[in-house]
């Protein structure tokens, strides 16, 4: 689905995004290093047992990027094309996110060189348990909290926190989240990185002078986030969803499209092509579509400087991790379009997350209606102190995310100092 003829390092990227923010807010030397390395990396090879009986060797990372204002915390995605410099990206982000939110942690992100469409569950299960069994040193409530992400989902995280259990002599529910609500997932985990994204793009339209009711919005990727999204803005604000694509292609109607009509077709059919009285079109186009939000939830890459010129939209809210790359912000700037960053928009999923450890460690849970309140407030304290920042220094949003989430982790690392 990317946009790209060459394949762009998003670890680059990543470190690219500290130098712009290291230079406006006058960091040092020393700490911009410090910022653009990982604490610790692991890299483990291990065998798992297929169905018929053969082994395979099967690559996993996980990377703990900063650990400055609290334990590590981040997803694990299983995809054939994980690479050690994509998941130091993600960690870095994760650092970011997490900070720019403010909530007590710092980043991490993991992953499993592998084909889940082509595994069945059993041969998932016993990947699942070598690889926690291989990084059970390095992850645990107080130092690394892991998370579903890409093709992994809360079984993923039942078999991880059990096999980090069996290892302990105990249950230990808070060594990951995203879990069933049976093993101590939280209410509201489920939908809370589309809601997130749904109470961001809100805010912003109000600072905009733009009506939600009947506002058009497209969205690329209609999986968990940007379905969710796309249903929250209908239901509770009116919008007009008329573009929508996953893998496979996308689907428009310039008079609407239901959302939860479309998430029960692509339930049946595998995909939302094919959805009865709309236009098929491609991934690309659905980006450009002609309407007043766009929301990109599929990969990284996907806005670049060859199609920046070309999006139409008002307010552009990153679902997806790193799908704008920085020359395209520029271009977008100077648009007037307005980018809710990845860190900011899609940060209910770790915002939740940390609800659900908080819970778990109290042993105290919360009902829906509490977790869906304490995420629209820290969602919305988040985006005024994100604009606020992006007023006061004339930056894009982006630009100002990063400031308010560095700066942040900065204090954090010159307060504690450097040991030993």
């Amino acid at each position: 689905m990317a946009n790209t003829e060459s394949p762009i390092n998003p670890f680059e990227t990543a470190k690219q995004q500290v130098d712009i923010v290291a230079d406006l807010i006058g960091l040092e030397g020393g700490i911009r290093e410090v910022l653009k390395h990982p604490k610790r990396e692991l890299t483990v090879n291990f065998p798992v047992r297929m169905d018929d009986g053969s082994y395979r060797v099967y690559t996993g990372y996980r990377v703990q990027y900063n650990m400055a204002r609290g334990p590590c915390k981040g997803g694990i995605r299983y995809h054939p094309q994980v690479s050690l410099d994509e998941v130091r990206a993600l960690a870095a982000w994760m650092t970011w996110k997490c900070a720019v939110v403010n909530i007590p942690y710092g980043g991490a992100k993991g992953g499993v060189i592998c084909d889940p469409k082509h595994m069945s569950k059993g041969e998932l299960e016993r990947l699942t348990r070598r690889y926690a069994s291989e990084i059970a040193a390095f992850i645990g409530p107080e130092m690394d909290i892991p998370a579903p992400d890409v093709y992994t989902d809360s079984q993923t995280m039942a078999w991880i926190m059990d096999t980090y259990s069996m290892q302990k002599g105990y249950s230990v529910p808070g060594v990951v989240t995203g879990k069933p609500i049976s093993l101590g997932g939280s209410e509201g985990r489920g939908e809370a990185t589309g809601r997130g994204c749904a109470y961001v793009i809100r805010e912003s339209a109000k600072d905009l002078g733009l009506h939600l009711k009947n506002a058009s919005v497209a969205i690329q990727g209609f999986g968990n986030a940007g379905s969710v999204a796309a249903n929250i803005l209908a239901d509770e604000q009116g919008a007009k969803i008329v573009a929508v694509s996953d893998s496979r292609g996308g689907i428009y109607n310039a008079g609407g499209l239901n959302p939860h009509a479309v998430e029960e077709f692509k339930k049946k059919s595998g995909s939302v092509v094919g959805f009865p009285g709309a236009k098929a079109i491609s991934n690309e186009e659905v980006l450009e579509t002609p309407a007043d939000i766009l929301i990109p939830a599929a990969l990284e890459n996907q806005i670049t400087k060859k199609n920046a010129d070309k999006i139409r939209a008002k307010i552009v809210a990153e679902a997806a991790n790193g799908p704008t790359l920085p020359e395209a912000d520029t271009v977008l700037f100077q648009k007037k379009i307005t980018v809710l960053p990845d860190i900011l928009a899609n940060a209910g999923g770790v915002t939740v997350s940390y609800f659900e450890w908080a819970q778990d460690i109290q042993g105290f849970f919360w009902p829906l209606a509490e977790v869906n309140s304490r995420l629209e407030r820290v969602m919305v304290q988040s985006y005024n102190d994100v604009h606020r920042v992006a007023g006061e220094r004339k930056v894009h949003h982006r630009t100002a995310a990063y400031a308010l989430a560095i700066q942040r982790v900065v204090d954090a690392i010159r307060i504690r100092g450097i040991y030993p």
